[in-house]
């Protein structure tokens, strides 16, 4: 047996309609036989909250061994993970095909979905996470909404404490009444004819955080394209499942999964790419959908037709070329690298994509933002969120970049908010994805 892996990771399919999946002594059984290795190792101490938790318990206990901690007591580690799946793509050494077959963030996610088939996931968690109807209603009366949901809102933000436990300090997505998918409905933008990736089509998956929260995205990644002779059109069936994923639903994220993928392959089979504006939406179509439903071709067909969308244009430049027009952006940019995006193995397409901006003058931030979804903005976790971001809420305000940009729109929140926290008197703007600034080195 040699100590760590030098082998690629692998990822196994997550057996997740097995009745021993959720039986309640197997799943402690390989809980603790996971834990004890982790304890052993603690590569992973600086990631996430997680560990820290796990080894604490450990530390603590009366032996200093796992056999002394409780099964009641795991639940503290279990809810700390983000799902952001770095300590299984970047620092853990028996991830498979090591004999030892460790993935933490799967068997965290095994942990939630026994806890949902017990009926012990509250609903207002539940209720939080239904992101198209939410989205719907909350377009139908947006300003109201967004008023609501505003941090000075000292009446509305308690109340949404209390009742569903987000954070009032946390800053939240706003709302638009005019959807992308309705952007979409107008005249598309004229297609450039004489650019060297004339003839492609894409189709942009909107996802539901560019549909109902920034179709300013949508709109950037769109105007890209057609300078760069792309044709495309802005298709949302459904929401990908992620925010189910994160509570342990994989039955619904296979619905999901169901509904979604026949709409897009119906574009594949007319030529179009697909093409995802978020990373963590680009990661479920890729690879998560694949290890839910291994047996679907439809799935399996769709995940090798996407692309992330920073991934769309490098391939573009790469393959054909860009559409000359690029100007500098004054003053640098400051890039956070999305966990989610990091966790497609596809490299850092977001700095490369920027890269060929004429002058690129880039910092790229590869630690987590701390936020993870739904997770950061519950009052149990946002001080810890705001603690796991620090040492990149530090790297950006001190980077003195003009421009602060994430590929994962809910990340570059975190790490604007957590820079005003850093300094009281700092007003940052917006953190804007790399689409929308490539959009403006084109000046679009």
């Amino acid at each position: 047996m040699r100590e760590g892996s030098l082998d690629a990771p692998t990822r196994h399919h997550i057996a997740w309609q097995n009745a021993d999946f959720y039986d309640a002594e197997k799943l402690d059984a390989e809980l603790r036989r996971v834990f004890d290795i982790c304890h052993g190792c603690r590569r992973c101490f600086n990631l996430c909250d997680s560990f820290p938790r796990l080894f604490d318990l450990v530390d603590e206990s009366g032996s200093g061994e796992l056999d002394s901690v409780k099964s009641a007591d795991f639940k503290p580690v279990v809810e700390a993970c983000t799902l952001c799946d770095m300590c299984f793509m970047t620092k853990c050494p028996y991830v498979p095909p090591h004999e030892f077959n460790l993935d933490f963030p799967h068997l965290m996610l095994r942990y939630r979905a026994a806890e949902l088939q017990r009926g012990e996931v509250p609903s207002g968690q539940r209720q939080l996470i239904e992101t198209d109807r939410n989205g719907k209603f909350a377009a139908l009366a947006a300003p109201l909404v967004n008023w609501a949901a505003d941090t000075d809102n000292g009446l509305t933000r308690p109340v949404m404490e209390k009742a569903v436990g987000i954070d009032r300090r946390a800053d939240l997505p706003r709302f638009h009444g005019k959807t992308l998918v309705h952007h979409a409905m107008e005249a598309a933008p004229e297609v450039n004819r004489q650019a060297p990736a004339f003839g492609r089509k894409a189709v942009l998956y909107a996802t539901c955080f560019s549909n109902y929260n920034n179709p300013s995205i949508g709109l950037a990644a769109r105007a890209v394209l057609a300078r760069n002779g792309v044709e495309t059109e802005i298709v949302y069936p459904a929401c990908c499942g992620m925010p189910q994923l994160e509570q342990g639903d994989i039955a619904r994220v296979a619905r999901q999964a169901q509904l979604v993928a026949p709409e897009l392959l119906r574009w594949v089979d007319e030529g179009y790419d697909i093409v995802a504006l978020v990373p963590s939406c680009a990661l479920m179509l890729k690879f998560e959908w694949p290890l839910i439903l291994p047996q679907d071709a439809a799935v399996k067909r769709l995940s090798e037709a996407t692309f992330d969308v920073t991934e769309y244009v490098v391939d573009i430049a790469k393959r054909e070329g860009l559409a000359p027009g690029l100007r500098p952006l004054d003053g640098g940019v400051t890039l956070h690298i999305a966990c989610h995006a990091r966790a497609q193995n596809m490299g850092h397409k977001a700095a490369e994509m920027l890269r060929l901006v004429p002058g690129a003058d880039l910092a790229v931030l590869e630690r987590c933002s701390g936020h993870g979804g739904s997770w950061g903005i519950m009052k149990e976790n946002f001080d810890t969120a705001l603690k796991i971001g620090r040492p990149v809420t530090r790297q950006a305000a001190e980077s003195g970049k003009s421009y602060i940009a994430s590929e994962c729109p809910l990340a570059g929140m975190h790490i604007v908010q957590g820079m005003e926290q850093l300094d009281e008197s700092r007003r940052s703007g917006p953190a804007l994805h790399p689409i929308e600034l490539f959009a403006r080195a084109y000046a679009l």
